[in-house]
């Protein structure tokens, strides 16, 4: 079992639940409004005058097969859409209630 943790630039949250939705992931919390900074490129999203974008994220638990195909596919939605900033993080879930 592996958790999903995606952050994306506002304009990128529909695209990834959409995605979501093609591909059957259905547990999920979401948050629609934070701020950050990417570590690598990008300008910061602090919902300021100065840097007035935001982030949205969200995290999900999935099989390991699921969370390697929704990887590749935010991947790809990250590469078609580069200048709007998507990053993914999986990593395995110990237990499960």
């Amino acid at each position: 079992m592996k958790a999903v943790f995606v952050a994306c630039d506002q304009a990128m949250y529909d695209s990834v639940m959409q995605l979501m939705d093609k591909m059957s992931i259905r547990g999920y919390t979401g948050w629609e409004e934070l701020i950050g900074r990417g570590s690598q490129t990008g300008e910061p999203h602090l919902g300021s005058h100065a840097w007035p974008a935001m982030n949205s994220a969200l995290i999900a638990m999935m099989e390991d097969e699921k969370a390697q195909e929704f990887l590749v596919a935010l991947r790809q939605l990250d590469e078609e859409n580069s200048n709007q900033g998507l990053r993914a993080f999986a990593w395995n879930v110990a237990e499960v209630m």
